[in-house]
């Protein structure tokens, strides 16, 4: 998750998806164990993350997001010189996952624009900051 002042996604030279102000791009990575409550603890820390300035979150102060599938976020690269994607689950695993991490954000009240499943996209992005923060769908431990 990167806070970003603007970003778009181009696919086949047309913007697909973009946002024009402050907000969240979301690089959306699937493994084949994931289901619903991934998708419910990464929607929540999405809207809910106080990253964005004066400690505000996407929830407080309505800031867009860009998700963007990406299952390159699990290349293996200990061995060799080529990474391989063994970790990724397949697109007819991912692809309903991560259509339900964008319905989680709208249902947040989040407006979402996406990039497109499987497509050859090129990402445009102004990183604010510059703010990175690498989102796991580990539960969080208890108190």
């Amino acid at each position: 998750m990167q806070r970003v002042t603007r970003a778009s996604v181009t696919v086949d030279g047309a913007v697909v998806g973009a946002i024009d102000r402050p907000g969240l791009v979301v690089l959306v990575g699937v493994t084949p164990g994931d289901g619903a409550a991934q998708v419910e603890l990464i929607a929540r820390k999405v809207a809910e993350l106080r990253i964005l300035r004066d400690e505000q979150s996407a929830a407080d102060v309505g800031a867009p997001v860009l998700v963007v599938s990406q299952f390159t976020l699990y290349a293996d690269t200990r061995k060799g010189r080529r990474p391989t994607w063994n970790s990724a689950a397949p697109g007819p695993v991912a692809e309903p996952l991560v259509d339900a991490v964008v319905a989680a954000l709208r249902a947040r009240g989040l407006e979402v624009a996406t990039g497109v499943f499987g497509a050859d996209m090129a990402v445009e992005l102004v990183n604010d900051g510059p703010v990175t923060i690498l989102l796991e769908s580990v539960p969080e431990p208890a108190p």
